[in-house]
Parts: C-alpha cells; structure tokens; sequence
C-alpha cells in the first residue's frame, strides 16, 4: 500500500514529467513556427496513457492556450494594421472552419476508439506531409476567379475545421500554405492570419467537445493539463528564440518522420483495442 509521501512523490513526479513533456513539445513546434499540438498528441496516448478522445480534448485546451500567449507576439511582430487590408480573407475561411470544426467534433465524441485511433494516425501523416510541404520551398499563388477563390476558402476551411477539431490542433500548418496559395499573402501576413481563423474555429470545436462526458478529463487532471500548459508555453519561447539554429533541411524531415514513427505508434493502439 503506497503511503501519502510515496503518493506525493509521485504525484510531483508526474508534474515534472508533463512539464518536461510540453517544454519539449514547444520547443520543437517553435523552432518551425508552430504551436506543437501535432507533436503533443501522439505523447498524450503514448506516454501518459489517455484514451484517443481524452487526448483530442486535453490537445485542443492546451492548444488554445498556447495561441492565447503566442497571440500578443505575434502582434508584435505584425501589426494589426497590417492584418485588417485582410479581413476578408479571414472571413472566407472561417465561413467552412466553423462548420467544421462542430462536425468534426461531433464525430469525433461519437466515433468508436479504435476507429478514432486509426483517424488520428493517418491525420499525424497528413500534418507531416503538409511540414514537408511548407517548407520545401515558397509557395506559389493559385490563379483563380473570384467566385471560385471563395467556394475553394470556404470548402478548405470545413476541412480544416473538421482535422483542427479532431487532432485538437490549431491547425496553422494546413491553415498557412491555404492562405498563400489561395490568396496569395505574404507568408509573414499568413502566419499571424492564421491564428484569427484558428482561435474562433477552436473554441467553436471547444464549445461542441464540452457537451461530451469526456470533458471531465479537463477536470479530473487539472494539475497536469496546468504543468503540460506551463511547459508548452516555455517551450514555445524558448523554440523560437532558437528559430533557425538547427537548418530546416535537417529539422523538418526529423520531425517529419517523427510524426510518422508516432502515427504508426498510435495505429497499433487502434488494434490493441
């Protein structure tokens, strides 16, 4: 029978490890530009053991956090002033991102864990190819007509949506090579656009996932969720004071591949099911 200081003990263990843990996450989502989220979740099922839905809901609160903080730096970095000649663009993607991010979190609250487990695993390569994607080169501007620039925002909108919901992921590595090509925006502009398209598409996907009795997680494990914040949050910073010190045709093919080993990782517990 474990004492109450052996349990203390422990228990501060697994604080240390969940901070551990999101440092790292952000330090590898900073050094890309990117919040980690991708990186988080395959860590949420593998190392502390939550089921798939439990680990989509704790991903998407930690993911909100971390776009709260990353928000002010990157108004600092580019203005509001600078953003607002595109509000429309914003517009255009949240009019399919918030559709899709309630569907998506529907079906993700109503989807059996083996099957969620198999979605999330195919996603993880999704996102890999999308890094590889964005930073293979730059990124051209799709020549389209009017109408069709809108049907197409708003179509790749409910896309993204439906994969930020599932994944529990901002979704600014799908979200950015959309607005360059569909829009032809400065990749700098596209970034900081990103996150106005991501920040109400995930708390739409927040609101849906808090009706669902999985929510109690966020509850039952509010130490951890606050240790894994802290440390995604010092991660980040620390990630991108280091932005460009590890060259990126090293960095992103590791975390690629990364993300590839943990998607096959978290396929295998679809079958453990």
């Amino acid at each position: 029978m474990l004492t109450p200081a052996t349990r203390r003990s422990a228990a501060s263990s697994s604080l240390l490890l969940a901070f551990a843990a999101g440092a790292v996450v952000g330090v590898l989502g900073g050094m890309i530009g990117l919040g980690g989220a991708e990186f988080r979740l395959p860590l949420l099922i593998m190392l502390f053991g939550f089921a798939a839905l439990q680990a989509v809901i704790l991903n998407k609160t930690l993911s909100l956090v971390v776009v709260l903080t990353a928000l002010p730096a990157r108004l600092a970095a580019v203005p509001f002033s600078a953003l607002v000649p595109h509000w429309t663009v914003v517009l255009n993607l949240l009019a399919g991102s918030l559709a899709g991010a309630w569907v998506g979190a529907s079906w993700a609250t109503r989807m059996r864990s083996s099957t969620l487990y198999r979605i999330l695993a195919v996603l993880l390569v999704l996102i890999a190819a999308a890094l590889i994607t964005n930073h293979a080169g730059r990124l051209g501007h799709l020549t389209l007509a009017p109408a069709a620039v809108i049907a197409a925002g708003v179509v790749a909108g409910f896309f993204i949506g439906v994969v930020a919901a599932i994944m529990g992921v901002a979704g600014g590595e799908l979200l950015i090579p959309t607005i360059t090509l569909l829009f032809g925006t400065d990749i700098k502009i596209a970034g900081s656009l990103s996150l106005a398209v991501s920040l109400p598409t995930m708390l739409v996907a927040f609101a849906r996932y808090s009706r669902d009795g999985s929510f109690i997680v966020l509850r039952r494990y509010v130490r951890l969720t606050i240790a894994l914040a802290v440390g995604s949050i010092a991660g980040t910073i620390v990630g991108g004071l280091l932005l460009g010190v590890v060259p990126d045709a090293i960095l992103v093919p590791g975390l690629a591949a990364l993300l590839v080993l943990s998607s096959i990782k978290v396929w295998r517990h679809a079958t453990a099911e």
